[in-house]
């Protein structure tokens, strides 16, 4: 689905447009003296436009608000009134006191997931099964110096109510390409949930974000609990280059990657121009999956998938001012057995701090 990177740039496009005006607005009424850390938006596209193959995990949206620190603010009127709402309702979700900075986030996501062959219509049963996904989640990233954990709550639903076939074909219908033919053979509708908990711990050599070269390094571990996902996971990440983020990585692909808790260091609007590369890796038990072992309640296509997944990904990240890219590549291990190429594939992400 390499022409999807088009579409959702036309959107991003206008959705900046919209975001500047109303953060235009907002700086404005909300100027009583305090310095405020602004939300952030992150939109990531993965696709074999980036390098890979179009099969398997053949493409993925995600966009994430990351509101500002609610640690000192909760009734703040200069945070959205609907932030603070949801903010008073997610008790059970919320990390204990302690933090000294505590942001809330919500994802919007989906996940498009096809065999090998698209010609074929009949039911593959030696591969993967047509799936997509489509789902929203809430949680929170709580940090205090170089510690981070971050606890998201996300549903949805899996099958042909999640649009993958009517994105994939229409995409590639308006451009020519070959359409995949076997969706008639996707999984069945079923609501979906999990909760995602990790933590991450961040090692610096020295202030790297102050105008000077480094490297620093991010541990995780953590899971996933539900009918979407059930694995413990552990990785790390290390970078190298100039004016370091103050975060907890750049571009991560797993669920509870989007840590961008606003940082502790910088004022957005006058950070110079920085750079670095970053090698990331990640480990997996996988006690389910359900584009791999199909419907929990229902017959429905499934494959042998194996119980330990690893994952390498690469890549750079430029950031100036308000804005940071990221442009990443990945390799995994073989998820199921008798899976013909190992996964590979692109990501990029679009940050910028409203």
């Amino acid at each position: 689905m390499r022409p999807n990177a088009l579409f959702f740039s036309v959107l991003l496009a206008a959705a900046a447009v919209h975001a500047n005006d109303a953060a235009a607005q907002g700086r404005q009424a909300c100027t009583n003296g305090h310095t405020r850390l602004p939300p952030t938006v992150n939109l990531r596209l993965d696709n074999d436009l980036f390098g890979g193959q179009d099969q398997g995990y053949s493409n993925g949206i995600q966009l994430t608000l990351v509101s500002p620190n609610l640690a000192d603010y909760t009734d703040d009127p200069c945070i959205p009134r609907l932030a603070r709402w949801v903010n008073r309702h997610l008790d059970a979700l919320q990390p204990a006191q302690g933090f000294e900075q505590r942001n809330m986030i919500a994802t919007f996501a989906q996940g498009i997931f096809t065999p090998t062959d698209f010609s074929r219509r009949d039911l593959i049963e030696d591969d993967r099964p047509y799936a997509a996904g489509l789902l929203m989640g809430l949680g929170y990233n709580a940090r205090t110096g170089d510690y981070l954990q971050t606890t998201q709550l996300q549903f949805g639903i899996v099958g042909p109510s999640a649009l993958g076939k009517q994105v994939q074909n229409a995409v590639h219908k308006a451009l020519g390409d070959e359409t995949f033919k076997g969706w008639d053979n996707q999984l069945h509708d079923e609501p979906v949930f999990r909760i995602v908990h990790e933590r991450m711990h961040r090692y610096s050599a020295g202030d790297a974000h102050n105008g000077t070269w480094g490297w620093d390094a991010i541990s995780h571990y953590g899971g996933s609990f539900g009918n979407l996902a059930t694995y413990a996971n552990t990785g790390a990440e290390v970078r190298f280059g100039l004016r370091l983020p103050d975060d907890f990585g750049s571009t991560p692909l797993r669920p509870a990657g989007e840590n961008t808790a606003p940082t502790r260091h910088y004022n957005t609007g006058d950070r110079p121009f920085g750079a670095h590369l970053f090698l990331t890796s990640d480990v997996r038990w996988v006690l389910r999956d359900i584009t791999l072992d199909g419907n929990t309640f229902r017959h429905s296509h499934s494959v042998d998938k194996r119980p330990f997944v690893g994952e390498v990904g690469y890549g750079i990240a430029v950031m100036r001012g308000r804005w940071k890219f990221a442009l990443a590549r990945y390799h995994r291990t073989r998820e199921f057995d008798g899976q013909k190429q190992t996964p590979v594939f692109g990501s990029f992400t679009v940050s910028r701090a409203l």
